[in-house]
């Protein structure tokens, strides 16, 4: 499956509407949200729960789904994107 299908079949109108239980679907989905975070800036806790509460209610999960994941990085409730795909 390309990456545009996982997308389709998992963000509908701009909201994740199931986490993807394979991960590597999961991973898709997870880049696709990284993409929301500039590299290089630091992020508040609240700007992180801001972007993600857009895609999904449980902003929570996905925030750990990313940190976990390596998308995003943290320290001392300060986030800043550390993984995933960048457009040139």
């Amino acid at each position: 499956m390309t990456d545009q299908r996982v997308l389709e079949t998992f963000i509908r109108d701009g909201r994740l509407v199931l986490m993807p239980t394979k991960r590597s679907k999961l991973q898709v989905v997870l880049d696709h949200l990284a993409q929301q975070f500039e590299p290089g800036r630091k992020y508040t806790e609240a700007e992180v729960n801001e972007t993600l509460q857009r895609f999904h209610d449980d902003y929570a999960a996905l925030r750990r789904y990313l940190v976990d994941e390596g998308f995003l990085s943290r320290e001392s409730n300060v986030y800043w994107r550390s993984g995933g795909t960048v457009d040139v």
